[in-house]
């Protein structure tokens, strides 16, 4: 076995698999190390991918030429849109998946990729050499020797869990953690802290009575992640059902609160704002009597659901007591108690905007180790850490996105520039520039980019070009085609629209609010000709059409905003200033930039205290 490679990536997660699957595909000879080959891409809380703005980073990681949208959309046996009542930059792709396909689609993608070779082990011990990553060494001796090493450990790194008092050391249930990097790399002046997050019990379908419930169930229409038209979702298509906790069950929990890791001074690290323990939402929310849960299967032929909304620490006896008295449940059986992780993670303000880290040349870092929860920004950071190790390998430019560009830059932006005190999770406000970064048009934005560094596929190139052609045709059509008032009147006032006085332009029908292109096609029969003639992904192009066609002004101008502020980020002051000399700069300031060294003004502009004078300060110094 030779045991030299360009890129070692450790963990097989979410972020590992995306790295190690993004550099080999590149060209690099890559190996990938996890604890359990078959444990690979494991869904290690919620069976689902996407929701509120993670969605759209999963479609940016499929335009790029990365496979979790593929394996989602395989792997998925409920599909929806969310807030499809809002505007489309707030459109977000969700989908519930078979946990085990899931896993299955990861394991036949990473063993098919060419130049990606797998090993069963632990890594303890980086190999460092003034200043440079040089390798691994593993739990069975091995010494691997690499150019670059990507580190993708998860929860795994000092994994601590948490059932009631009881603690067992591990980076997930039934799995060992993992131990050495963490002190290794303190010894070397990284800033480290611990984190904590959780997961919900899982309750076997057999013991819940679903007829209370509410059933929530899934979008039949085109939509999926990948924009791959191979993708598909073949599975059965299974339904969630809601419920509601209640005071009594409020009751039960307050009982157990002594004896909560969270409240007895048992867990101190920093737990998710965003997605809380029930024992936190009763203790913040006091004045609410009942919390939505959300029940999600973990497959077609499993019995197993996923109590959304329920995570908790508290002990066994605690949450079946309680979990008995909410609708529905009132016999839950359970598979698992839930139970809090604690985990070790590194100051992301110590990596690169490629998440290379700024002590050790050739070290990336993704995933939850830089302080992150989710899948998806897991996915993203992996497939961003895999480019740039890759390039680092062989030579090139640095590859990153800018906020403008995609969510998945906003994410990185955000990380090695404010830091975190929280596990970070986006959101669609995080993104000044939603409009531009809707989830409909990742292939258009990011698949050039992708084809460019040898990642995203000829066949997923071609792919675009036919599609931004068709699109093309469809909307000068659109813009060139006129309508008599004569022709439409009576459509317009059976669709409570005003009639035309006056001939105008089928786009400006389209800009109505009560109007969209398949509704006119109806009454518009060379419409619909063209709307076949855009062949098999014609919803999809109809949509992107329209949501261009009907907010192109509020694009333009956020592409013009965008376009100003994108000259800062063009100013590099990397290693060019000497911030602790500057005594005009406030001394927040000089800490601040001194710490984070950011690569631009304008990243520098958006580090937390630095003010605009600050900033008119290092465009002076930079002669601007």
């Amino acid at each position: 076995m030779d045991f030299k490679y360009d890129i070692i990536v450790i963990g097989a997660g979410h972020a590992g698999c995306e790295a190690a699957t993004a550099a080999a595909n590149m060209g690099s000879k890559t190996l990938l190390i996890t604890m359990d080959m078959n444990k690979i891409g494991q869904m290690s809380c919620n069976p689902a991918v996407g929701g509120i703005a993670k969605g759209q980073i999963v479609r940016e990681i499929d335009a790029l030429g990365g496979h979790m949208g593929i394996v989602t959309d395989r792997s998925a046996i409920q599909f929806r849109m969310l807030n499809r009542s809002k505007g489309p930059a707030m459109w977000s792709p969700r989908s519930q998946s078979d946990r085990q396909q899931f896993i299955h689609e990861w394991i036949k993608t990473v063993s098919n990729t060419e130049n990606l070779f797998i090993w069963q082990d632990t890594v303890t011990e980086l190999v460092i050499e003034n200043g440079e990553i040089t390798g691994v060494k593993s739990a069975l001796g091995i010494h691997f020797n690499a150019k670059c090493v990507v580190l993708t450990a998860g929860t795994f790194l000092g994994g601590l869990m948490h059932f009631g008092k009881t603690q067992l050391v591990g980076g997930r249930i039934s799995e060992p953690s993992s131990f050495g990097i963490t002190g290794q790399l303190k010894n070397l002046g990284f800033i480290t802290d611990r984190m904590k997050t959780g997961t919900p019990c899982r309750i076997d379908g057999r013991s819940i009575n679903f007829a209370k419930m509410t059933e929530q169930k899934g979008d039949i229409d085109f939509h999926k992640f990948s924009f791959m038209e191979e993708a598909k979702r073949e599975l059965k298509q299974m339904s969630c059902w809601i419920t509601n906790t209640n005071q009594t069950t409020h009751d039960k929990l307050r009982e157990g609160l002594d004896d909560s890791p969270l409240y007895n001074g048992q867990i101190k690290s920093i737990g998710p704002r965003y997605c809380p323990s029930i024992e936190t939402k009763i203790v913040t929310f006091a004045d609410k009597n009942s919390h939505q849960l959300f029940l999600e299967p973990e497959g077609v032929d499993s019995q197993e659901y996923y109590l959304n909304g329920f995570s908790s620490s508290l002990p066994l006896r605690v949450q079946i007591d309680a979990i008995q008295t909410i609708v529905g449940l009132e016999n839950a059986q359970l598979f698992r108690p839930g139970y809090a992780i604690e985990y070790d993670f590194f100051d992301p303000t110590q990596l690169k905007h490629s998440l290379e880290t700024k002590r050790i040349k050739n070290l990336f870092f993704a995933g939850q180790v830089n302080g992150t929860t989710g899948y998806e920004e897991a996915g993203g950071q992996g497939l961003i850490a895999g480019i740039n190790a890759h390039i680092n390998a062989h030579g090139g430019n640095e590859f990153t996105l800018g906020r403008n560009e995609a969510y998945i830059g906003v994410l990185i932006d955000d990380l090695v520039t404010k830091g975190v005190d929280e596990p970070y999770r986006m959101f669609t406000s995080r993104a000044e520039y939603r409009l531009l970064l809707r989830q409909d048009d990742a292939d258009m934005r990011l698949t050039e980019r992708g084809y460019a560094i040898g990642l995203a596929s000829k066949n997923r190139h071609d792919q675009l070009l036919d599609k931004k052609e068709k699109q093309k045709v469809l909307t000068d059509f659109l813009k060139n085609t006129s309508i008599k008032p004569n022709d439409i009147n009576d459509f317009l006032v059976s669709r409570d629209s005003s009639e035309l006085k006056h001939g105008c332009k089928l786009s400006d029908l389209v800009l109505r609010p009560q109007l969209g292109i398949h509704d006119l096609a109806t009454a518009i029969p060379s419409l619909q000709e063209k709307i076949e003639e855009t062949g098999s992904k014609k919803e999809e192009i109809v949509e992107a059409t329209e949501v261009l066609l009907k907010y192109e002004g509020y694009i333009e101008r956020e592409k013009l905003i965008a376009e100003k502020l994108q000259r800062l980020e063009h100013i590099n002051i990397f290693g060019r200033i000497d911030y602790a000399t500057i005594l005009s700069l406030s001394t927040e300031a000089r800490q601040k930039l001194t710490r984070i060294a950011p690569e631009t003004i304008g990243q520098a502009s958006r580090i937390p205290g630095i003010s605009p004078s600050d900033v008119n300060i290092l465009l002076v110094m930079m002669g601007r």
